[in-house]
């Protein structure tokens, strides 16, 4: 490059693995499937007068594709999906 300010075309390539989508909770933390959760805000649930209330703790997360990122059971209300926005790794 003739200029400081080009980039190389080498560089501009996705980095490390492709197509492996990478989990991440509101902190920025990497999430696995087996995970503890913890949520960060009471969340209504649709359907329903319940609502999950923040600091509940969600044990043996399953990390899945699509708009929710989060399969889980939580005792008292059974199984649904979160999205990995509104939980941090415990």
């Amino acid at each position: 490059p003739e200029c400081a300010h080009e980039w190389p075309v080498h560089a501009s390539a996705a980095p490390a693995e492709e197509g492996i989508k990478v989990y991440r909770d509101s902190a920025g933390n990497v999430l696995q499937d087996g995970d503890t959760v913890s949520v960060i805000k009471d969340l209504k649930l649709k359907g329903s007068a319940g609502v999950v209330k923040m600091g509940t703790k969600v044990k043996n997360i399953r990390l899945v594709d699509g708009d929710h990122d989060i399969d889980c059971k939580i005792d008292g209300f059974g199984a649904m999906s979160l999205k990995s926005e509104f939980v941090k790794k415990v």
